[in-house]
């Protein structure tokens, strides 16, 4: 066993050991499982929603984007700065009604707001429709950097069904308890190599961050700054606008806010996740660093990964390798936990009314476990229909920003059908413009570039809110009556 691989294998040991005493003096209800019994403090709260923010992509897919698209990238670090800022006003009031609702998952908070089975069903279907690509490649990509890293020690299938089993381990027996334990070495992890690497390559090979751009410069001068065309400035905004408008809207996010104890813990992380989203500007410098050292790199995604192997001795490629390792089995293990959970609560318990606590826990494993399956078999596929299905999930979970947020008002006047008809409007066009590649220029080839530019996600969100808003004012005598109706009967009942 080389060195690297020793180093890898002993941080996922020590993953699988710390999701294992997660569980100790706890009963794994439902509720404890699936959001630590709602008893997460702060610091647990901070670790988990960075955790689900900075995966392996991070390492490679944000490395890779500043190496394929310069100036670009930094779309990236703006939406994440301005998305962790809404956190102030918009998760006080999502966990206020969670917890006083009993809601443990994404999709059953729509159907309670707008007391919809249905509506929760079609959540719960966009939701694991974006994340079982997104885990896919999670997996993919983890198989990926652990099988270089180990310097072909181990294949890239074989790390996948590793890693897919480590976290199944601690993801059955703890839940969320194990999530957030493992979350702790790995943010340490991630936040050290990330450091490391965007301060020592570019003054190891540059002299200093001055030297790094002015070879940049002479390189690849396009990298340094948005294009007229294509990805420019009007591209630029309207990406970053939608981004950070639907930051926290990921299914996986859910369950981490849920299982706070307090409000308050979401003020502090307003304030620290902004600052904590600086660290995406290092993996950066990895990737322009790349541009002027691996002139012949095609892929991108290989950047930090080439360039730390280029650089570095073994023992310190391991450590890269056991930090993607962790950056997987993290935000996979709560993107699995949702998926399942919204299943249970939103699909088979309106199926069976009368299932039990422990049952619920039971199915919601299950679901854990087939998931793990699916995106472990597709992640050794080379499908690109699915890879294009990826480019949609952020789209998708988009379509549920709007409803979201006006539930959150006092007077509401948004009906479920509203809701229900506006976001499938929304999640239909994001569909359709993905599979034909529709572009805003293919839509308006005569107007000026600065809209040809924009994101075409705002045809689909446009359309869901105007579709959302006409719904609902057509159908808002219709709740009116069911609701009359509804109390005549308890009446009745009463009588």
């Amino acid at each position: 066993m080389n060195t690297a691989l020793l180093i890898i294998t002993l941080f996922l040991i020590i993953s699988i050991v710390l999701g294992l005493l997660a569980k100790r003096g706890k009963d794994m209800s439902m509720e404890q499982w699936a959001i630590g019994g709602r008893g997460f403090g702060g610091i647990f709260v901070f670790l988990l929603l960075a955790g689900e923010t900075y995966s392996v992509f991070t390492l490679l897919g944000t490395s890779g984007l500043a190496f394929n698209n310069g100036a670009a990238a930094f779309y990236l670090l703006s939406f994440t700065a301005l998305g962790t800022i809404t956190s102030y006003w918009i998760l006080p009031p999502i966990w206020k009604y969670a917890k006083e609702n009993n809601v443990v998952s994404q999709s059953q908070f729509f159907s309670k707001k707008y007391n919809s089975t249905g509506l929760g069903v079609f959540v719960a279907i966009v939701g694991v429709v974006a994340l079982i690509p997104y885990i896919t490649l999670l997996f993919k990509s983890m198989g990926i950097l652990v099988a270089a890293t180990s310097y072909g020690a181990i294949s890239s299938n074989v790390a996948v069904w590793v890693g897919m089993i480590a976290l199944l381990v601690y993801v059955m027996v703890s839940g969320i308890h194990g999530s957030a334990w493992t979350s702790t070495v790995k943010d340490f992890l991630i936040f050290f190599v990330i450091l490391f690497l965007g301060i020592y390559l570019p003054l190891h090979y540059h002299g200093s961050f001055e030297g790094l751009f002015q070879a940049v410069s002479e390189v690849k001068p396009q990298a340094l700054t948005l294009p007229e065309k294509g990805l420019s400035v009007s591209w630029f905004i309207s990406t970053v606008a939608i981004s950070s408008f639907a930051y926290f809207m990921w299914p996986h996010n859910a369950p981490t806010i849920y299982a706070s104890k307090s409000a308050k813990a979401f003020r502090l992380n307003a304030v620290l996740l902004p600052i904590y989203a600086i660290m995406v500007l290092f993996v950066y410098f990895v990737g322009f660093t790349a541009i002027v050292e691996l002139p012949n790199l095609k892929n991108g995604d290989f950047a930090m990964l080439e360039l730390s192997m280029k650089t570095f001795d073994p023992w310190f490629v391991g450590i890269i390798g056991a930090t993607g390792l962790l950056a997987t089995l993290v935000p996979g293990s709560m993107m699995l936990m949702s998926a399942a959970t919204m299943i249970t609560t939103n699909v088979i318990e309106p199926l069976k009314p009368n299932i039990s606590d422990k049952s619920k826990a039971a199915s919601a494993k299950g679901f854990v476990v087939l998931l793990s399956l699916i995106c472990a078999f597709f992640s050794m596929s080379e499908n690109n229909t699915l890879a294009t299905l990826y480019l949609t999930s952020f789209s998708l979970i988009t379509q549920m920003a709007p409803s979201l947020y006006l539930s959150l008002r006092k007077n509401n006047r948004i009906t479920k059908y509203g809701s229900g008809i506006g976001m499938f409007v929304g999640v239909a066009i994001v569909i359709y413009v993905t599979f034909t590649k529709t572009t805003m220029a293919i839509l308006f080839p005569s107007l000026p570039h600065v809209i040809q530019d924009l994101n075409i996600g705002i045809i689909a969100l446009a359309a869901n809110i105007l579709v959302m808003f006409i719904i609902s004012s057509l159908t808002k005598k219709t709740i009116i009556n069911d609701r009359n109706n509804e109390k005549k009967n308890d009446v009745k009942l009463t009588s």
